[in-house]
């Protein structure tokens, strides 16, 4: 490759990944509920209907690699691009009840593949000591995206009175003019190893698993009910929360690099050590807390330490087949989903009764991931996925 094309990189695709998917899932999001209530006459069972539609193609996001027998990961994710760009452009059209669940589930379609296409692509492309500090890039790469995303959103409506199907245009169609470019200005990369077309499922991955299904539990909790908290307890108005985000954005943004170069320095068990246990205290501190300002505290920590997942990405790269992470990377994200289906329903049952022990089941499963976190190895491979920290290890006698 000439010195002209050097910019050129896997590593440079992956950054524009990252940025196609706040550029485009960041201003659905922040105009959806005003846009679903105010034109298309929405009420709360619409909202619930949406969001269940919203979350069914990350539960399917395993069929991703169904995909793969006809089509390359790097051409599907541009194809993702496509689909998440495209939608967002037009929702604003579609101000119907209908139209807002067709649009809603075509962008959830391409934001959910392009998550995971991202995923297995950075962990086929990138070589095991580069990895921790550049995911932890991709994801301040993301953070600055939506920053600026909801800086555009602001301008737009506040300075330019614009409406919302210009707002949603804008940010569908710079999604599809970038998806655009790196189908032009990009070669095609070849992965180090090939992949398997088909869903993987093996059992020396199960900590993995686990560990996966227990962070979508997390998540739902931080977004369903740690703002609800905000809302319903302290009266944080629209404007507050959306202050919050934004928060947690730019501070995603400066941490996040570091904790990966931690990663890579200490080491994942160490670092999903400290992820759990911190995150024993946030949701104990959200089951007890009596102050405004000390929830919101919480809150802005509560998202720092989802950059520490990166840990259990680089986890799972280094005990894999290298041929397994495109068929696992879809089943990942169903399991991670599978949560988003139960938790938000169940735990709305237990928050009418005491809000209270949703934060502390909440403290019970972090536990859980604790213990389980006990179980990573100091170095893990392939010939070591798990170790069993319960046993006493006896230094060998020597010769």
């Amino acid at each position: 490759m000439s010195s002209a094309t050097d910019w050129r990189t896997p590593r440079l695709f992956l950054m524009l990944m990252a940025v196609a998917l706040p550029l485009g899932y960041a201003t659905w999001n922040a105009l959806l509920n005003n846009f679903a209530i105010e034109m298309a006459a929405f009420d709360g069972g619409d909202i619930g209907l949406l969001q269940s539609i919203r979350e069914v193609p990350g539960f399917l996001a395993f069929t991703a690699v169904f995909l793969l027998a006809v089509v390359s990961e790097q051409r599907l994710a541009l194809l993702s691009i496509a689909l998440l760009g495209g939608a967002v452009a037009v929702t604003g059209l579609f101000a119907t009840t209908t139209g807002l669940l067709i649009t809603t589930f075509i962008m959830s379609v391409g934001f959910h593949y392009l998550e995971t296409l991202k995923q297995s692509l950075s962990l086929q492309w990138l070589s095991k000591n580069e990895a921790p500090a550049v995911l932890g890039q991709l994801i301040s790469v993301a953070a600055l995206t939506s920053l600026i995303s909801y800086g555009v959103v602001w301008v737009l409506l506040e300075v330019f009175d614009a409406g919302y199907t210009v707002v949603y245009a804008t940010s569908g169609l710079a999604c599809l003019a970038l998806m655009i470019f790196m189908a032009v200005a990009f070669p095609t990369f070849e992965a180090p190893n090939p992949q398997r077309k088909q869903l993987i499922l093996r059992r020396r991955y199960g900590l993995y698993y686990a560990l996966t299904f227990l962070a979508g539990a997390r998540r739902q909790i931080f977004m369903v009910f740690a703002s609800f908290l905000l809302v319903q307890r302290f009266d944080y108005s629209a404007s507050a929360i959306a202050a919050l985000y934004l928060i947690n954005h730019g501070v995603s943004w400066l941490v996040a690099p570091t904790i990966g170069r931690w990663v890579g320095r200490f080491g994942e068990r160490r670092i999903l050590v400290i992820e759990y246990v911190g995150l024993i205290a946030v949701f104990l501190g959200y089951a007890i807390v009596n102050s405004g300002a000390l929830a919101a505290t919480l809150f802005v920590v509560d998202h720092i330490f989802f950059a520490m997942a990166i840990a259990q990405k680089t986890y799972f790269q280094k005990i894999a087949d290298p041929g397994d992470i495109a068929g696992t990377a879809g089943v990942n994200f169903t399991i991670n989903h599978i949560a988003a289906v139960v938790i938000p329903a169940s735990f709305g049952l237990i928050w009418l009764a005491a809000p209270e022990w949703v934060f502390i089941l909440g403290a019970m499963m972090a536990t859980i991931s604790l213990l389980l976190a006990l179980c990573v190895p100091d170095e893990p491979t392939q010939d070591t996925p798990i170790r069993a920290w319960w046993r006493r290890v006896t230094p060998a006698r020597a010769t």
